[in-house]
């Protein structure tokens, strides 16, 4: 290498930046910048995309506003004529129930002026064995010393919600606890048993439909009656049974009422007269009397002995 000439500059040195060094000398990318310049060149565009965006919003929120009033005037419109067919439909049940416990009624008294009539036709020992057959099968009314079981549904609050401990279960009574009550009187020795009057018999069933209690189809409501005629021991014995150990736990749990107490002269009303079906036995064909194996049909038309009028198979 030759020495550089007195007087002479030496050459001036380049430095190539790297990456990092680029990247902390100018952190923001480009576009930025350029977006920046482009709005101060352009502020009246920018203003006026900011003003359409506002009144479009502003013509959104009118339009589901409008929309919403609508639909509120159209519900209050259809308020009153909804507001009449439940009106008129808790009239009709009403009416209804009425005519039923009407009829209801006169079937009792129909029944009693039968059995008086009855009693004068029969003797005396055949009558009373009537009666208590009757009594037995819940057909006729009783009267006697026993127990009554009162469950409530839990109080409601004012704010629409039941007291006790929904964990528990149901706050209210459903219709499985009335049977579980019933099989354990039942159990326990009763002779007849009544859910708010209406007789309990070996037909009987207790069942719901949606948030209603049915016995033997009709409704009832809380609280509930179960009125037992039976021995004197018919208390000690309930209280006993597992119906009465698990509802005081879930009356204790949830909030809904359960009593039992001692009664003196129960009366209990007769059942409604059960419609029973009969079964018959079915008419076998009767053979031929040449023995040539041919059957000759039972029915209309047919004579002799062993023929009949109602068709093979029977009349259930």
């Amino acid at each position: 290498m030759s020495a550089p000439q007195d007087g002479a500059k030496p050459p001036a040195r380049l430095f190539t930046p790297d990456f990092l060094t680029e990247l902390f000398q100018n952190p923001l990318d480009p576009g930025y910048a350029d977006a920046a310049a482009r709005r101060r060149e352009a502020p009246a565009a920018a203003g006026w995309r900011g003003a359409s965006a506002r009144a479009v919003a502003i013509v959104v929120v009118v339009a589901v506003g409008f929309l919403f009033a609508v639909a509120y005037r159209e519900t209050m419109a259809d308020e009153p004529s909804r507001s009449q067919a439940r009106a008129a439909l808790i009239a009709q049940i009403k009416q209804r129930e009425a005519e039923t416990d009407e009829m209801t009624a006169r079937a009792g008294r129909l029944r009693e002026e039968v059995g008086r009539q009855r009693d004068a036709a029969l003797s005396g020992s055949q009558a009373a064995r009537l009666r208590n057959l009757e009594a037995g099968t819940g057909l006729g009314r009783v009267r006697g010393d026993g127990v009554v079981v009162r469950l409530a549904d839990a109080p409601v609050q004012n704010d629409g919600a039941v007291t006790g401990d929904s964990g528990a279960g149901p706050s209210r009574v459903i219709y499985s606890d009335l049977q579980k009550v019933a099989n354990d009187l039942w159990a326990a020795g009763a002779e007849a048993i009544a859910i708010n009057g209406q007789r309990l018999t070996a037909t009987s069933t207790i069942r719901s439909a949606g948030a209603a209690i049915l016995v033997d189809f009709r409704p009832v409501t809380s609280p509930y009656e179960v009125s037992a005629i039976g021995p004197r021991s018919l208390r000690d014995r309930f209280d006993d049974s597992r119906s009465a150990y698990l509802m005081r736990r879930v009356a204790r749990d949830t909030g809904l009422s359960f009593e039992v107490r001692r009664a003196d002269d129960l009366t209990l009303p007769a059942a409604p007269e059960p419609r029973l079906r009969y079964a018959r036995p079915s008419v076998s064909p009767n053979p031929s009397p040449a023995g040539s194996g041919a059957v000759r049909p039972s029915g209309t038309g047919s004579s002799g002995p062993g023929s009949s009028s109602s068709p093979s198979g029977g009349v259930r």
